[in-house]
């Protein structure tokens, strides 16, 4: 087998140039479609782009996921103005949501936001998501939790949302979803992607308790230990997802390599 080769360093940490953003946001949108976790039209991912206008890009209300391109993305303000030439409007809950993280947050360059099924059933547990594997442990202590108040169509929320997230990357949607923010768009999307796999998890350990099973959590010491190993970087200065995004653009050239576009 030919050596994998070497990925466009704009690809792999978040570029300076609007081009190289839109490819990797691009990717993202196909990673989430490939991997089970849109929802038709619905849903949003959004990047913030570099410069004082405090723009950023998010999808065209319409496509599905698996049919963004880097070349569809409209590009707003923080008040839902749209500030480049689209023909697309912009789902209204998806702006709400994305504008209060970015406007609340300096370090949320990328904003990714899904129903997921497994993510969602979690979302309307009373206990949550539990330490019982290893990928949940770490989000614990690194989780906010919003209540849900109906389709996040009111500007109102905003402040709401980002009380609730605080300093933590991920925050857990009442009723609704999850949604995760990353310094880099690899950061937000492995957040997503291993809270979707912890909350399978869950629901199937959760499931087998009807026939008797019983659940082992560990200790709190040892979970706690856990979500410090993964949560403090011990000098490594990579993002989270940055060493799984070779991988993942390497999958998605040999799929379909239109996100490009």
């Amino acid at each position: 087998m030919a050596p994998a080769a070497p990925l466009d360093p704009a690809l792999q940490q978040t570029p300076a140039d609007e081009a190289a953003l839109r490819i990797q946001l691009a990717a993202c949108y196909r990673l989430v479609a490939h991997f089970g976790m849109d929802d038709l039209i619905y849903n949003h991912i959004s990047v913030r782009l570099p410069g004082p206008q405090h723009h950023f890009l998010i999808n065209p209300y319409g496509l599905l996921f698996s049919e963004v391109n880097a070349s569809c993305f409209v590009k707003i303000d923080l008040d839902g103005n749209t500030v480049a030439p689209s023909d697309h409007p912009v789902n209204r809950a998806g702006f709400v949501i994305h504008s209060a993280i970015h406007a609340g947050r300096e370090d949320a360059v990328c904003v990714l936001h899904t129903h997921s099924e497994a993510a969602t059933a979690i979302s309307a547990l009373e206990e949550g998501l539990l330490p019982l594997s290893q990928f949940a442990m770490r989000y614990q202590g690194h989780m906010g939790v919003h209540d849900y108040e109906g389709v996040a169509i009111d500007t109102d929320e905003r402040r709401r949302l980002i009380d609730d997230i605080g300093p933590h990357n991920t925050l857990v949607l009442r009723n609704h979803g999850v949604l995760t923010v990353g310094r880099t768009i690899q950061e937000a999307f492995i957040l997503m992607y291993y809270f979707e796999k912890a909350a399978r998890v869950q629901l199937m350990a959760q499931g087998a308790l009807a026939g008797g099973a019983r659940l082992a959590l560990p200790p709190e010491a040892v979970s706690d230990k856990a979500s410090r190993q993964f949560n403090d970087h011990h000098g490594d200065i990579l993002a989270a997802g940055s060493r799984e995004w070779p991988a993942f653009i390497r999958l998605l050239d040999r799929i379909d390599p239109t996100y490009r576009d």
